[in-house]
């Protein structure tokens, strides 16, 4: 029989990522963005054979974008496209696993729309519009937050009045799931051990960052919560503060909840603390040129994340090993390095050659002789929602 091709979508408000993957190949026959979805200069990119295309598409909208990639999706899947998996970041409680499309789950969706507002209307819009253009294939949708659904109670509760949980479904989910699912996997793979017989903590680091602790296959803990907001410092994320900090701003300053919103979602983290960038490529070089903003903000970073992994072994009976994963986790030797020496209560400690080495896509041990497993494993989210939605249509 021949190898299967699911074709997945991860829709924002103005952006399409589209990869088609194979189950038996690890390059993507085709994959790609379209980008500023609605505007005059939108435009869609692909790679197909080693090769990278452009096509403009003003003021397309998704539909209109879709429908351009259609005929490039059916030459490049040569007939044997099955199906199409489409990423969904909030699931709420609702969606425990990847769970087949239709009027009930859409609306079930729709519903958990109040919890992700940024999110869910954008991957509902990918939804409706690949389901118009592709009727007759199933299409699946992989949360990000189902993989979290095993968390305990003790580690998912907020310390809040219990009608807020009950009636509103105020409580913590995690993000970042079909991540740390799929390297947590890799890593049992790599090591020789069982998945249901290891214990492990993750590190997804790159604009948006999180940890986890995942046991025998299953997540226990991580740092996200009812929204990304929750956790570690990201790119312009600020992660945790004092929950009392929008009152205070609003009392001092007169700032309004929008304006703090923003604040704490769009110009802090790395960008915030360096008032340079967030992107920790330009803050290592600044860094080396001696940025004092640069070097706070890579420092707080660090620590925060060390801090945060302490914290997920409190759900682990053991330590298997530690995954960096994501941009700034398989390419920054300078970030696995600060972040683990702040670990050494663990006995964590890396080999500067393997970590220096690890990078761009490569992965491996990079740990010193004798001391707890430390791996990179490059993450790939589209590769795991093909294979939930591959093994969902076989069920």
């Amino acid at each position: 029989m021949p190898a299967r091709n699911i074709l997945v979508i991860n829709c924002g408000s103005s952006s399409i990522k589209f990869a088609l993957v194979n189950e038996e190949h690890e390059p993507f026959a085709l994959s790609g963005m379209a980008e500023r979805l609605g505007d005059a200069d939108a435009q869609v990119h692909w790679q197909q054979d080693g090769h990278k295309h452009s096509l403009p598409l003003p003021y397309a909208d998704h539909s209109v974008a879709l429908a351009q990639l259609l005929p490039l999706v059916e030459a490049a899947a040569d007939g044997q496209l099955l199906g199409i998996g489409h990423r969904v970041v909030h699931g709420g409680e609702h969606f425990t696993a990847a769970c087949a499309l239709d009027h009930s789950t859409i609306a079930a969706i729709r519903a958990t729309a109040p919890l992700a507002p940024l999110h869910n209307p954008a991957n509902l819009l990918g939804i409706e519009a690949a389901m118009s253009l592709f009727p007759s294939l199933p299409h699946v949708a992989v949360f990000d937050t189902a993989f979290h659904q095993t968390l305990p109670e003790h580690a998912y509760r907020y310390a809040l009045p219990e009608p807020l949980y009950r009636e509103h479904g105020v409580r913590r989910y995690g993000f970042h799931g079909t991540s740390h699912r799929f390297v947590s996997q890799r890593g049992a793979e790599m090591s020789g051990l069982a998945l249901n017989a290891s214990s492990w903590l993750v590190a997804h680091l790159g604009n948006g960052c999180s940890t986890c602790a995942i046991v025998d296959g299953q997540s226990r803990d991580t740092s996200m919560g009812l929204t990304p907001l929750e956790g570690v410092v990201m790119g312009t994320r600020s992660g945790d503060v004092d929950p009392n900090m929008h009152s205070h701003l609003a009392r001092t300053l007169g700032w309004s909840l929008q304006q703090i919103e923003t604040l704490l979602n769009k110009e802090s983290g790395l960008l915030g603390l360096s008032a340079l960038s967030n992107d920790m490529r330009t803050l290592e070089q600044a860094r080396e040129q001696g940025h004092v903003g640069a070097t706070l903000a890579i420092e707080v970073f660090c620590y925060r994340l060390a801090k945060s992994l302490a914290a997920m072994t409190c759900a682990l009976p053991r330590l298997d090993g530690l995954i960096f994963t994501g941009g700034i986790g398989e390419n920054s030797a300078l970030i696995r390095s600060k972040t683990v020496s702040h670990l050494q209560l663990f006995n964590l400690r890396l080999d500067e050659t393997a970590n220096a080495s690890t990078v761009r896509g490569s992965a491996g041990p990079i740990n010193a002789h004798g001391h707890p497993r430390v791996l990179v494993i490059p993450t790939n989210e589209e590769r795991q929602i093909a294979l939930d939605t591959l093994a969902l249509l076989e069920a």
